[in-house]
């Protein structure tokens, strides 16, 4: 009999501008319900789909770091800040797979809107070579093909599968999941700050001190 893989790992990229409970709560939730061995997450240095973070990459890397320290299940991966270019998805999901091994499950985190945008991804097909997707949605408004473009429509429909399915094989396949939903967005966040407002028990407080600390997202 061949080998049983390694349990699934989760990935989870962004700005993180700053990082806040939605986040952490996607990837809490993740790891529950899809069985992951853990989460690693991956602050952009640079972003490629929108324009340039407000904080410097250090300080939304350090912000994440103090925002996972408490849960042995986050791992941050600072490669991409590091880096200093532009980061995109499948060059990142190269990297991992050049570090953790062609065997390795791994299952990228979106939710559904970053999803519904995949076709807009530099070389999107790719993805499904390097990884499972793991797409968040509301409890009762599942993801269906109606919403998305053609293209990924049929995707969805040839890759759908359930949790065991992710450790089965290393990557291609699509699964959902609910998750209770926090309106909490880092842009709201941000607009806050600037005008003076409390964004208290919207983030972690030690991510919340080191923003005053450090004078971020102000006018001036």
């Amino acid at each position: 009999m061949p080998e049983p893989l390694p349990e699934p790992l989760g990935l989870f990229g962004g700005t993180f501008d700053p990082v806040h409970f939605g986040h952490l709560r996607l990837a809490e939730e993740a790891s529950g319900q899809l069985e992951l061995a853990g989460v690693r997450w991956l602050p952009a240095g640079q972003p490629a789909h929108r324009g340039e973070p407000q904080v410097a990459p250090a300080e939304r890397l350090d912000m994440v770091r103090l925002a996972t320290a408490g849960n042995a299940r986050f791992v941050v991966d600072a490669a991409e800040v590091e880096a200093a270019a532009p980061s995109y998805t499948v060059p990142t999901l190269e990297r991992l797979r050049r570090e953790l091994g062609a065997q390795q499950p791994l299952v990228l985190l979106l939710g559904a809107d970053a999803f519904a945008g995949l076709t807009s991804w530099h070389r999107w097909r790719a993805v499904f070579d390097l990884t499972h997707i793991a797409v968040s949605h509301r409890p009762g408004f599942p993801v269906t093909a109606a919403a998305l473009p053609s293209a990924l429509a049929a995707e969805l429909a040839a890759r759908s599968a359930d949790v065991a399915a992710l450790r089965a094989a290393p990557a291609g396949r699509i699964v959902t999941f609910a998750m209770t939903q926090l309106a909490i967005s880092a842009t709201d966040i941000r607009q806050r700050l600037m005008a003076g407002r409390s964004v208290r028990y919207l983030l972690p407080d030690d991510v919340l001190d080191y923003i005053q600390t450090h004078s971020l997202y102000r006018n001036s």
